[in-house]
């Protein structure tokens, strides 16, 4: 990763578009519980950043796609690498909701 790639800006329109073409895959937030609840994109789940070492309560295998998104793209760039290092092997980081279009439920 370049210098400049930290300021590259993930596209959650199109991250949520792959994620509904990819078989098995677990669309992840990792904002804090209360974010959450304010709204979230459906079939979203919710495991905060701090508590990453829960991942296993909604991807158990290591292989199984997982798209990333929070607030604005910081959060879930950290989560990114916390779970690749964990071993996670499909992790995309699809950056923010503040930047989603589509439907959000509460």
């Amino acid at each position: 990763m370049g210098f400049f790639d930290l300021f590259k800006q993930s596209n959650i329109n199109q991250g949520i578009e792959e994620y509904k073409r990819t078989d098995d895959a677990v669309l992840l937030d990792v904002r804090t519980p209360q974010e959450y609840q304010e709204g979230h994109i459906p079939e979203s789940k919710n495991v905060p950043l701090q508590q990453l070492d829960n991942i296993a309560s909604v991807a158990k295998n290591k292989d199984i796609p997982l798209f990333v998104y929070c607030y604005f793209g910081s959060r879930s760039r950290q989560a990114t690498g916390i779970l690749q290092r964990m071993g996670y092997s499909k992790v995309n980081n699809i950056g923010g909701i503040a930047a989603y279009s589509g439907k959000v439920e509460k």
